[in-house]
């Protein structure tokens, strides 16, 4: 997500030229949140990532093509044990759904933004989202403001299980997690000069 957000500030940044190619650096600043919604048959939960480890330069190389901007190189990448679920017992259950030990980290790779506006005012970005081995191409509908820094905000709705993930299952299989959980992102990102 790191990437994604270094792009859009770019493109932002761009104002849209007709053929443009460049290179930037950002930040993702504290005042982010990135969080997952996570609904059970009982109730939900949510596993805040700890932005403030987000903390370094992001490069992003970007291509302006007609109504397209793509992307190279430009990958956020989110440690699994960053995520607070609100406590050990459910954070450690996270971990183990996302198979942490093996695969520890997510990737989220930016390939495509579409500088045309939707019907609600969102553009669309495209990206690579990779959790446990397992990569996936998913269209995220994203709110673009820029206020002397970039604010992405954005929702994406995924299956656990297009990723070959167990919903883990509690006391005796009473309490399962269901297959749909929603990634947050209210990123705000800052170009360093």
């Amino acid at each position: 997500m790191k990437k994604i957000l270094i792009f859009i500030t770019v493109l932002t940044a761009m104002a849209f030229t007709d053929s443009f190619v460049g290179k930037a650096s950002v930040i993702i600043t504290p005042n982010s949140k990135l969080l997952i919604n996570v609904k059970t048959n009982v109730n939900s939960f949510k596993c805040q990532y700890d932005v403030l480890k987000l903390n370094k330069p992001i490069p992003i190389s970007f291509k302006s093509h007609g109504d397209k901007i793509s992307f190279e190189k430009t990958t956020l990448i989110l440690e699994n044990v960053n995520f607070d679920c609100g406590g050990p017992g459910i954070n450690n259950d996270f971990k183990e759904l996302l198979k942490t030990k093996t695969y520890p980290k997510i990737f989220i790779k930016l390939r495509e933004i579409n500088k045309d506006q939707n019907n609600d005012g969102l553009i669309n970005a495209l990206v690579d989202l990779e959790i446990a081995g397992i990569t996936k191409s998913y269209t995220v509908p994203i709110e673009l403001k820029e206020e002397g820094t970039l604010y992405i905000k954005g929702v994406l709705a995924l299956n656990i299980r297009d990723f070959n993930l167990e919903p883990p299952k509690k006391a005796l299989g009473l309490i399962v997690v269901k297959d749909v959980i929603e990634i947050n992102f209210e990123l705000a990102v800052k170009n360093i000069k």
